[in-house]
């Protein structure tokens, strides 16, 4: 089974040894994302849909979207993205070129997703005072943002 099409900033900072995480390495995997999502939606087949999966750093998303079918007319968008103001470009990007935009929220305790993080391998450990700051600035999403629709799901208990 084919995986489905994800674009994460994180992925834009992968090198041979590892993720390596700096601001400039951050601005520019997210300027990567953005310009990714651009040229799959300008080469993609009518009808696309783009599915904006966000909630704290180790809520699962990743896992979500991997047991998502493949489609050929969606793609996931995979980032905490926690506020308005954070998931408005991905929604402007969708609509500007004619794709419709959903959100899907994993809706995760902080205490679960601290102790998901940890398990992780350590390049790809991302420090507790960020899982943090982004709970507390996280807005639940809404179709006055934009979104088409917009799911919840449980991210664990």
């Amino acid at each position: 089974m084919a995986a489905p099409t994800t674009i994460n900033p994180d992925d834009f900072l992968e090198t041979p040894e590892g993720r390596v995480w700096t601001v400039e390495r951050n601005e520019e995997a997210w300027r990567l994302s953005y310009a990714a999502l651009e040229r799959a939606l300008e080469l993609a087949p009518a009808l696309m849909r783009v599915v904006v999966v966000c909630g704290i750093q180790g809520a699962s998303k990743s896992t979500w979207i991997a047991s998502q079918p493949a489609s050929p007319s969606t793609i996931y968008f995979d980032a905490a993205l926690p506020g308005v103001r954070h998931r408005a470009k991905v929604i402007s990007i969708a609509q500007r070129l004619g794709s419709s935009v959903e959100a899907v929220w994993i809706d995760t305790p902080l205490d679960v997703a601290i102790e998901r993080n940890a398990a992780r391998s350590p390049d790809k450990v991302v420090p507790t005072p960020a899982i943090v700051a982004v709970a507390q600035q996280f807005e639940e999403p809404t179709a006055a943002e934009g979104f088409d629709h917009v799911a919840v799901f449980d991210g664990g208990r």
